[in-house]
């Protein structure tokens, strides 16, 4: 939706933001329920893979692999990052009149962190689906699928990826108030939205 086509027709703009250091500390408010919910489960569900003698036996079996772990996680981590924010930008474009062509994507240099925008006005449920997406996708989607077979490198990606969500989630929680009818506006600089509340 087209902002201009919002101007005047009886709209309200609010801006729900806040800086990206007070959001960072706000995004641990969600972390660490995903911690305590997560962990706890499969220890629960596998218990047999904590044991000593197979914890010993993993490390014996997959020692090369340990050295080079480090380097792994980084490059998981960094295509990680790419994937979550396309996702956001790829169910976006789906309720753009643009598509595409109205996602902007980049890095905050200053914080090593890539962003996704749109630069359209969405219905709140769009725009609450596009946030939704990568933890979804990329966490709890693994998260559970790892847990029900009992695979903890899966586990630990959907582990990694819900918690790499909590910034997504402070925004939503942000819009919890908001009525189905309002729409929003990513903003272009801050982390957060514009609302248009229908008066």
């Amino acid at each position: 939706m087209d902002e201009k086509a919002t101007q005047g027709g009886g709209y309200s703009k609010v801006e729900l933001t806040m800086s990206a250091g007070k959001a960072n500390l706000y995004a641990l408010f969600f972390i660490l329920p995903i911690l305590l919910l997560y962990i706890p489960a499969y220890i629960l569900a596998w218990p047999e893979q904590f044991s000593f003698s197979n914890l010993t036996s993993l490390v014996a079996a997959y020692k090369a692999w340990l050295l080079i772990s480090p380097v792994i996680m980084m490059a998981v981590f960094i295509l990680g990052a790419v994937v979550h924010e396309m996702l956001h930008g790829f169910t976006w474009a789906v309720f753009c009149k643009r598509g595409l062509k109205s996602i902007k994507y980049g890095v905050y240099w200053a914080m090593l962190t890539p962003y996704c925008h749109c630069q359209e006005v969405l219905p709140l449920r769009a725009y609450i689906l596009g946030g939704i997406m990568p933890g979804l996708v990329m966490g709890l989607l693994p998260a559970i699928a790892g847990l029900l077979l009992g695979n903890f490198l899966v586990f630990l990606f959907g582990l990694f990826f819900s918690m790499a969500a909590g910034g997504d989630l402070l925004v939503l929680w942000m819009l919890r108030h908001q009525k189905k009818k309002d729409l929003v506006q990513d903003h272009p600089d801050k982390i957060g939205c514009f609302v248009l509340e229908k008066i």
